[in-house]
């Protein structure tokens, strides 16, 4: 209820998350309400902290700052990121989010290690922890707040499609968890000798340390250039398919600059005995089909396929099933058939697993060996490849 009122009040167009200015709106939405609710968990548990001398709940309000400094950088990565292509960056600033998630990991990171430091020395202190009934009330009270963030956040992370905002929301529900943990340690305290809140900010350094390693990696990945969605590669590969003039599809590369903002080359095989005017216009055609529906702008390559030729086409699916027979995940691409004085030679590429545990010489020559079963006088020209995708 709270959530749909704040996006319908602040989010023009709030349904159409597809567009960039909408986008846009829903990324600064869930930064500045961030923002200003883990401030306040920050101010609030801070104080709770020094009244009562507990070093877990101190820690859990620094982890509450390091998020709402998450939140100033989802606002300016959005920010940023909007700013539309120019000279020096031709392909958008849309990386800019990433380079805002790095900014937070190390940031998380350095202040996990400090509390992980300072709840260490606290195992050997003899500092006492003094809380009463309304401050664990009132730490119950900030729980809740932060289960509702966890939920926003998920719905606008999943409205947008947004990594980062996405990320933000698992925080929110470890946050819950690490002051759950503390209000256990501070009410087990007045009952033991044992050092639990130091042990309790252990636990809290410990969580805020791991959760800045995966921000780190969510952010480093896209940035290293990682294996794209896979349900994006899906639609594109089906989407070409049914391009008019296109019998196969392969060789996808797909390169992310930024939420929702692709750049891709294939290969497509069509026809060999077309025009280059024909080739031109049903690769051109194709293009223009991907980008219309999908965030990907396509640069596609034409590789002369044999629509016609039924003995070419009769090795081809000859060849194919040997392959799948030696193992099903290798598939074959830029296929070439050649006949000279009645010898067969196969050209093709042959897409296989990475770090394969057979060497190429051995599969060559394994598949060789089954393919001169149904012609002793055929050779083949194995050129190996692997996937992007």
């Amino acid at each position: 209820m709270i959530t749909e009122a704040l996006v319908h009040l602040f989010v023009r167009n709030w349904n159409k998350p597809e567009k960039s200015e909408v986008r846009l709106a829903y990324g600064l939405l869930a930064g500045c309400t961030g923002i200003a609710v883990n401030v306040c968990l920050c101010i609030f548990k801070l104080v709770i902290g020094i009244a009562s001398g507990s070093i877990a709940v101190s820690a859990d309000a620094v982890n509450n700052l390091s998020d709402a400094g998450s939140g100033v950088v989802t606002v300016f990565g959005f920010k940023l990121a909007a700013r539309p292509a120019d000279q020096g960056h031709p392909f958008g600033h849309g990386r800019t989010e990433y380079i805002g998630g790095l900014i937070v990991a190390v940031i998380v990171l350095a202040m996990g290690g400090n509390f992980l430091k300072e709840s260490v020395m606290r195992l050997f202190s003899d500092a006492g922890v003094h809380i009463s009934i309304l401050m664990l009330i009132l730490l119950g009270g900030s729980v809740l707040l932060k289960v509702w963030l966890f939920f926003f956040y998920r719905k606008i992370g999943s409205e947008i499609q947004s990594t980062a905002i996405k990320a933000a929301a698992f925080d929110s529900l470890s946050d819950c968890i690490c002051t759950v943990a503390v209000i256990i340690s501070v009410i087990a305290g007045h009952y033991t000798s044992f050092p639990v809140d130091a042990v309790a900010g252990i636990a809290v350094a410990l969580l805020i340390l791991y959760g800045g390693v995966g921000i780190f990696k969510e952010a480093v990945n896209p940035l290293l250039g990682e294996r794209p969605d896979q349900e994006l590669v899906a639609k594109l590969y089906h989407k070409l398919l049914t391009c008019k003039g296109i019998y196969g599809v392969h060789d996808i590369m797909i390169h992310n600059y930024g939420p929702n903002q692709y750049y891709g080359t294939a290969h497509v095989e069509i026809a060999k005995h077309g025009s280059p005017m024909e080739v031109h216009n049903i690769l051109e055609s194709a293009e223009v089909a991907v980008a219309k529906e999908l965030p990907v702008q396509l640069t596609l390559h034409g590789d002369p396929f044999l629509v016609e030729d039924p003995v070419a086409q009769e090795w081809r699916v000859k060849l194919e099933q040997t392959i799948h027979d030696f193992d099903p995940k290798f598939r074959v691409y830029d296929y070439l058939y050649q006949e000279t004085e009645g010898k067969r030679k196969l050209c093709f590429h042959l897409m296989i697993p990475r770090s394969y545990s057979i060497s190429r010489e051995q599969i060559s020559s394994e598949i060789l060996a089954e393919m001169k079963k149904l012609d002793p006088q055929i050779s083949l020209d194995i050129t190996f490849i692997h996937s992007f995708v």
